[in-house]
């Protein structure tokens, strides 16, 4: 063999060796990027989930355009197929909800779309409202969040008497067609088992359970605990304080 033949020969030879390395690395590099989708999905699916506040029905508390962070894992949550609104199982939910936790959950009235509100009512309890103020069982429950843009309630509301007999309550339900014209006056209504009552802080400027009916726990999809980005679409610019703020 002469000297061009073994050159030739060693060419080669280090041609497939950079061929084999530049297959070796796009491998590597294909198989982090199946890894690192895969895990956003699970993630995703099953951990934290990210939402976007589309109204003001939760003003003060949720500015429009505040991006927030969903745990799917405390309160149970449906589990679809990646990239698709088709229902695959429920988790099991970890504890019960709790009055005052924000939740996202699927609209009763229309699953392809999510909402955002308060828990207001647990199942068994019975609401009413009166002149905008809530009671449940009877009592007047506090309200630091709420916030009433069609006027104030009285300073004296009128209580909520309850029927002597429990079974003469009856469970709450949807309202046909819009909202309710007594939305500031409701019930008062038994939240049946299983259900959840639902309620906006900005009280007056809220579709909730006082017209789409009791919340069923099995379309809630978890509960809102951080504002990770907010954007203020009048001003153009970013809202930094919120970055980072816990939703209470």
């Amino acid at each position: 063999m002469d000297d061009r033949q073994q050159a030739t020969q060693q060419q080669g030879a280090v041609g497939e060796l950079h061929d084999a390395r530049r297959k070796s690395a796009a491998r590597e590099w294909t198989e982090a990027i199946l890894v690192a989708v895969a895990l956003a999905l699970v993630i995703r699916t099953f951990v934290v989930q990210a939402f976007k506040i589309p109204s003001g029905s939760m003003l003060e508390t949720l500015q429009i355009g505040d991006h927030l962070l969903v745990n799917k894992m405390t309160r149970g949550t449906i589990v679809e197929v990646p990239l698709t609104r088709i229902a695959l199982f429920t988790v099991p939910r970890l504890g019960d909800p709790q009055r005052g936790e924000i939740l996202v959950f699927q609209f009763p009235r229309d699953p392809s779309r999510d909402f955002i509100k308060r828990v207001i009512g647990l199942p068994g309890e019975v609401v009413a409202i009166r002149d905008k103020r809530v009671y449940i069982d009877g009592r007047l429950i506090e309200e630091p969040y709420v916030v009433y843009r069609g006027g104030p309630p009285a300073a004296n509301p009128p209580p909520a008497t309850l029927p002597a007999r429990p079974g003469a309550v009856p469970a709450c339900s949807a309202r046909e067609g819009g909202y309710p014209r007594d939305r500031d006056d409701y019930g008062p209504c038994l939240v049946p088992e299983g259900h959840l009552f639902m309620m906006g802080d900005n009280r007056d400027q809220s579709e909730d359970s006082r017209a789409w009916g009791p919340l069923p726990m099995e379309l809630i999809r978890g509960k809102a605990f951080l504002i990770y980005w907010s954007w203020n679409r009048d001003r153009f610019l970013p809202r930094w304080d919120r970055i980072g703020m816990l939703v209470r």
